[in-house]
C-alpha cells in the first residue's frame, strides 16, 4: 500500500496547509468590518483575491487528492485494512468540512467588502457633499466680504464729505467772523470821517473869516 501512505501524507499535508491558509483567509472579514477602508482604493482586494484563489486551489487538489484515496478503496485486487477505510472516509469528512467552510467563508468575506464598500460610497458622498458645502460656505463668505468691503469704502467716503463739509463750515465761519469784524469796524470808520469833515468845514470857515477881516481891514486902510 505505497499509493496509499504517498496518498495519506499528502492529504494530511494538505489539511494543514488548507486548514492554516483558510484561517488567514477567514480574517479578511474581520479585518475588513474593523477598518471599514475603501477595499478597491486600498487595494485589499487583490490581496483578498489572491488568498481566496490560493484557498480554492489547496482545496481542489485535496479534492483530487481524496479521489485516488477512494479509489484505492475500491481496488478489489489489494483491499484496504479496516484502518486504511477509516482513514480514508475521515479524509472524506474533512474534506467536505473544508468544502462548507470555505463556502461560508466566502459569504463573509464578500459580505464585508460590499458592507465596506457601500459605507465608503458613503463616506465618500458625505465628504462631497461636506466639500461642496464649504464651498458655497466659502463663497457665500466672498460675497459677504465683498459686501462689507463696499459698505466700508461707502462709509469712508461719507466720513470724508463729511469731514470736507466740516472743513467748509469752518472756513465759511472764519470769513463770517472776518466779515462781522469788517461790519463792526464799519461804524466807526464812518464815526472819523464824519469828524474829518466837519474839522475841514471848521477850518474852511475859519480861514474864510481871517480872510474876510483881513480884506476889511485893507479897505479901511485904504479909504483913509
Amino acid at each position: 500500500m505505497t499509493d496509499y501512505d504517498s496518498l495519506h501524507r499528502q492529504c494530511r499535508t494538505l489539511e494543514s496547509l488548507f486548514d492554516a491558509k483558510l484561517t488567514a483567509y477567514s480574517r479578511v472579514a474581520s479585518t475588513i468590518s474593523r477598518t471599514q477602508e475603501d477595499v478597491e482604493a486600498s487595494g485589499s482586494s487583490e490581496r483578498w483575491r489572491d488568498m481566496e484563489v490560493e484557498v480554492e486551489e489547496l482545496l481542489e487538489k485535496l479534492g483530487e487528492t481524496n479521489d485516488q484515496l477512494s479509489a484505492l478503496s475500491e481496488d478489489r485486487e489489494n483491499p484496504p485494512s479496516q484502518s486504511m477505510l477509516r482513514a480514508i472516509q475521515r479524509h472524506r469528512d474533512v474534506y467536505q468540512d473544508y468544502v462548507r467552510e470555505l463556502r461560508r467563508t466566502k459569504t463573509n468575506v464578500q459580505s464585508a467588502v460590499d458592507q465596506a464598500t457601500l459605507l465608503s460610497g458613503v463616506r465618500n458622498d458625505i465628504a462631497a457633499y461636506k466639500s461642496s458645502a464649504a464651498d458655497s460656505l466659502l463663497a457665500e463668505r466672498g460675497r459677504i466680504d465683498s459686501s462689507h468691503r463696499m459698505v466700508d469704502d461707502t462709509l469712508e467716503q461719507a466720513y470724508e464729505t463729511r469731514s470736507e463739509f466740516a472743513r467748509q463750515r469752518s472756513s465759511l465761519g472764519t470769513i463770517q467772523t472776518r466779515m462781522l469784524g469788517v461790519l463792526n469796524t464799519v461804524p466807526g470808520i464812518n464815526n472819523v470821517l464824519s469828524m474829518i469833515h466837519k474839522r475841514r468845514r471848521r477850518d474852511t470857515f475859519i480861514v474864510g473869516s481871517i480872510i474876510g477881516v483881513c480884506l476889511f481891514l485893507l479897505m479901511v486902510y485904504l479909504w483913509r
